[in-house]
């Protein structure tokens, strides 16, 4: 039985390191305007265009009422969604299943009782491709938390 229980922690103890394996996060310090200002412009530093943002947080607000939840998960969440027309041939030629990696997004997100901080956040690439587009959000984040 203790065999059993054992093997039943590693195995939990498991799920819960390769989720976070699957993603990055940063905490920066700043107000949520300053802070996707900078993002946008890392963005675009690198000759990147923004194709879309996605208002989560307005989202889960709007429709929070209709499921039944009430608590506050966001005060602001917004994800930036950009594209690399060079960056994804490459990437869809090293293997044609990469396309779910586009677009590339970028979260931006301030938590309740957070005051003054900022997380950003991506999914963290896999496979041949991501060391390119590793690179490429890391790049944009750093800089985007660059003091």
């Amino acid at each position: 039985m203790r065999y059993f229980a054992l093997i039943c922690l590693l195995l939990l103890q498991s799920s819960f390191v390769s989720a976070d394996e699957s993603l990055r996060r940063q905490k920066v310090t700043g107000s949520f305007e300053e802070v996707k200002e900078a993002v946008s412009m890392a963005i675009e530093n690198r000759g990147l265009v923004i194709n879309y943002t996605s208002h989560i947080a307005d989202m889960l607000g709007r429709t929070g009422a209709d499921i039944g939840a009430g608590r506050k998960i966001f005060d602001k969440a917004e994800i930036l969604e950009f594209c690399s027309a060079g960056l994804s041939r490459k990437m869809m030629e090293m293997d044609p299943h990469n396309i779910v990696m586009c677009p590339f997004a970028v979260s931006i997100y301030t938590l309740p009782n957070e005051k003054n901080t900022v997380w950003l956040s991506y999914r963290k690439p896999f496979g041949k491709a991501s060391k390119l587009v590793g690179d490429l959000l890391e790049g944009v984040v750093s800089e985007a938390a660059a003091p």
